[in-house]
């Protein structure tokens, strides 16, 4: 059980032609739930186990096409059947403390209240079935900024916030430089 609590990614990038620029990026990543703290890291944690308990089980993938356009995926087992959550992409790592992640990413960054949203953040908002599975996707014409895009956290509720109740660290790639 400990190995499956490891994260497993495999990405694929094709360059393009010219210089700078990535063309295509492909990305998969999963894991398990663990309790912050348990002997063997996890890069997928676990804050409320009633709702993602542990060793339930996370997949994001990432596809970006040439000229940027970006589809985010997420398919989830485990969760509390019927239960509502909400999901977006975070700028920074997971951590033992559920802020560790930061705040959403935007591909407009604002403080203001009126750029949270589907539009400038990826929403991967889901209901977990009877069997406690889920799935979301979310494409967008642009994609993320170096370094600025680097969990996925899960929240008690759909839409623009709510208590964060677990959080995934996601290896995703940026556009290439130039995009």
């Amino acid at each position: 059980m400990l190995a499956g609590m490891c994260a497993t990614a495999v990405a694929t990038a094709l360059f393009a032609g010219g210089p700078g620029g990535v063309e295509t990026y492909s990305m998969r990543a999963q894991a398990r739930f663990a309790v912050p703290g348990e002997a063997d890291r996890s890069a997928a944690l676990t804050y409320d186990r009633s709702l993602v308990p542990v060793a339930s089980w996370i997949e994001v993938r990432q596809h970006t096409a040439p000229g940027g356009a970006t589809t985010v995926g997420l398919k989830v087992a485990g969760m509390k059947p019927g239960h509502a959550y909400g999901v977006h992409v975070h700028r920074k790592p997971c951590g033992a403390d559920p802020e560790a992640a930061g705040g959403h990413y935007q591909n407009r960054p604002s403080s203001d209240p009126h750029h949270v949203g589907p539009d400038n953040e990826v929403w991967l908002d889901f209901t977990a079935d009877r069997r406690g599975a889920g799935a979301a996707s979310a494409r967008h014409d642009w994609g993320f900024r170096p370094g600025e895009a680097s969990s996925v956290v899960i929240h008690d509720a759909p839409g623009g916030a709510g208590v964060r109740a677990a959080c995934f660290t996601v290896p995703f790639e940026p556009v290439g430089e130039g995009d």
